[in-house]
């Protein structure tokens, strides 16, 4: 059981727990690679139990909503595929409004892969219009060349987030940011990132949720993503210190969280 030791807030947490709608990053909030962290399944009971309307909203872009949903379901979380969004379907919606068709070199997952050809970008890896990038496994320097390559020739840099690191079982890992960051040194061109904080996926989650900002709070690991959207967005943020941020990383920034919690298990009333 976690401690319910609240670090800092602005507020009461029966204010945070009053909110109508949570939107919840995954990796380091939710769990850890495989791994469920402390005190989940009594929030997800407790969102349930309170009729609470709620999103997950990660910046991965390995999975697809369904595989995350029975990801959790392994863990022994029953929640509905519609309570998944991911920067991977945010990138398939944003590309496909800019240019409808387009096509695309992709360095990616499977999930990337399946949200682009779900909106009809189709693979290029010739005379693409996109070089589009997410996390993936099987980043190596051939991949940096071709990509350095379809962007020096004109194809436009595309990035999923904007994550430089990310939480794992094996500890801090390179994230989307990291990859993506050798194309941008070697072309002199920079990414647009469509993931958090862009206000783009925070106002599709919040029509998801269906609920107003000031109805609304953001629940994350990171600083520089998680809590700065929300802030950006106009939802009370809760920070909390389970994945890659510490106690004292929060001095290294101009802004704060409503609220610092060990985890999302502080949040339901302590029995």
């Amino acid at each position: 059981m976690l401690s319910g030791k609240v670090i800092f807030m602005n507020d009461t947490l029966s204010l945070l727990r009053s909110k109508k709608g949570f939107i919840c990053d995954m990796d380091g909030v939710i769990y850890h690679g495989n791994r469920l962290l402390d005190g989940v399944p009594s929030f997800v009971e407790w969102l349930q139990k309170e009729n609470k309307s709620f999103l997950f909203l990660t910046n991965s872009s390995e999975r697809s909503p369904l595989e995350l949903q029975q990801k959790l379901a392994r863990m022994g979380l029953e929640i509905g595929e519609e309570h998944f969004y991911t920067s991977a379907l945010a990138t398939a919606k944003f590309v496909a409004s800019q240019k409808p068709g387009a096509s695309a070199y992709v360095i990616g997952a499977p999930g990337l892969v399946g949200a682009l050809y779900e909106a009809g970008i189709v693979m290029n890896d010739v005379d693409p219009d996109y070089v589009i990038a997410g996390e993936t496994n099987t980043y190596n320097y051939q991949t940096i060349l071709k990509a350095v390559d379809l962007v020096n020739k004109g194809a436009r840099l595309i990035a999923t987030n904007s994550d430089l690191t990310g939480p794992s079982e094996q500890g801090i890992i390179p994230a989307c940011r990291a990859l993506v960051s050798p194309i941008e040194l070697a072309t002199g061109k920079q990414a647009y990132y469509v993931g958090k904080p862009n206000p783009l996926m925070m106002r599709t989650g919040l029509r998801l949720l269906g609920v107003h900002s000031h109805e609304a709070v953001m629940v994350g690991d990171r600083m520089d993503t998680d809590i700065v959207a929300g802030i950006e967005t106009g939802l009370d943020t809760v920070l909390v210190l389970s994945g890659c941020t510490t106690r004292g990383d929060v001095e290294n920034y101009a802004y704060r969280p409503h609220y610092i919690l060990d985890g999302v298990g502080c949040i339901p009333p302590q029995e």
